[in-house]
């Protein structure tokens, strides 16, 4: 019996999709439930399962191709009740000792059913069989790293960057390829941000000497306890939110002629991923301890960086923080996320010679910068919110006072 396969009801705002990575080609064996083809939208990926056990008898809508909910993407011949998938014809027919034959290329393994779109994408791109991979993410998820380090022969998990065109020495050559969904959606937003908002950054530094020592005589009492790392995010999570309590209108949004005020603290911590940009949203942050912080920013980046976050992740965040300093940024300007009136720009620890009581020292300084919408912020507000998390975070014993 053909069973069609069809594009998933798409998340809200989200008109169409693209057709990112086909995971199985036209007379493969699929299990039920088992992911065969990523779709990319302008905010998240989408993971198809085999709507039944069977063969795939027709692929319609190629990689590249857009498609809307419902339409048919492809047709599985599905398999008898109660019948076990034909396995391939081989050209000869050679006795193999059962402790040695090896399973079925198309027989999808744990390994193959746990890997993000990033690590499958990366696997074909490298022709690493994702089966053959050990994964070290959550559960045993393979990650991208993983299939990154297998096909170079390694085994420590490795920072890598998205795949880039290489050119050989003095060839004056031009590759065009098109912008990712993500990507264009990226750019269509921050154009937007700088055409519609009246945006202004003021700066501050941080002595992170105080914050440091807490880090370094607890951190690991912290992890053992809480079973998650002590970072930076979750210190400036909680200065943001107790600054924005006594600056509200940092918190507030614009909606037409009107001032919304929000009296919740959803604050979004950009994650950068290879897709793309992306803010996952740490709901109520006000309410959360440290270590729920910390969690929460973990599973989002593990979420982003397999693809797995889905729009009620990224919406509804009343103030952003970005770090930039991770990737060695001493100092730089964020754009807004619209439509927050605020973000927060953090940026590269580094020793510089600073002033204290009339004597020059050496102290962990970093800059920040927050970046606001001058139509609704002024200086005075922008600079005393700067200056509350600058003083939270200096003395960070005032965070648990909220004094």
């Amino acid at each position: 019996m053909a069973i069609e396969v069809k594009v998933p009801l798409l998340p809200e705002s989200v008109s169409d999709a693209t057709v990112s990575t086909w995971h199985k080609k036209a007379g493969d064996t699929v299990k039920r439930d088992e992911n065969i083809v990523d779709l990319e939208t302008d905010k998240v990926m989408l993971e198809v399962p085999a709507p039944a056990d069977g063969v795939i008898k027709e692929i319609i809508k190629q990689t590249g191709s857009t498609v809307s909910a419902n339409d048919v993407i492809a047709v599985i011949e599905a398999a008898a009740a109660g019948a076990q998938p034909a396995a391939p014809k081989a050209e000869k027919a050679t006795a193999v000792p059962a402790q040695t034959q090896a399973p079925a290329a198309s027989s999808p393994s744990a390994s193959a059913q746990t890997a993000g779109p990033s690590a499958r994408r990366a696997a074909a791109e490298m022709n690493v069989d994702v089966a053959q991979v050990e994964g070290t993410g959550k559960g045993g998820r393979v990650t991208r790293e993983n299939v990154v380090n297998a096909a170079s022969g390694q085994t420590a998990p490795v920072k890598t960057a998205p795949a880039m065109p290489q050119f050989s020495a003095g060839e004056r050559t031009e590759q065009r390829v098109p912008m990712t969904r993500i990507r264009a959606k990226i750019a269509e937003r921050l154009l937007e941000v700088t055409q519609n908002t009246a945006m202004l950054t003021t700066f501050n530094e941080i002595n992170m000497a105080p914050v440091m020592e807490i880090r370094k005589k607890y951190r690991e009492q912290f992890e053992k306890k809480y079973n998650v790392r002590l970072g930076f995010m979750s210190f400036f999570v909680r200065a943001c939110v107790e600054a924005l309590k006594r600056s509200p209108i940092v918190n507030a949004s614009i909606d037409g002629n009107d001032i919304v005020y929000h009296g919740y603290y959803d604050v979004g911590v950009a994650v950068s991923t290879d897709r793309g940009l992306v803010v996952p949203v740490i709901r109520n942050a006000d309410q959360l301890s440290m270590a729920q912080i910390e969690s929460s920013i973990a599973e989002s980046a593990e979420k982003a960086r397999n693809g797995k976050l889905s729009l009620e992740d990224m919406s509804g965040g009343t103030f952003t923080i970005t770090n930039g300093g991770v990737f060695g940024s001493l100092m730089a300007t964020p754009l807004l996320n619209s439509p927050q009136c605020a973000i927060l720009g953090m940026h590269k620890i580094q020793e510089r010679p600073v002033v204290e009581n009339g004597q020059i020292v050496i102290r962990p300084m970093m800059y920040v910068a927050l970046s606001y919408d001058h139509r609704l912020i002024d200086g005075k507000e922008s600079v005393t919110f700067l200056v509350a998390v600058k003083e939270l975070l200096e003395d960070p014993t005032r965070l648990l006072l909220e004094v």
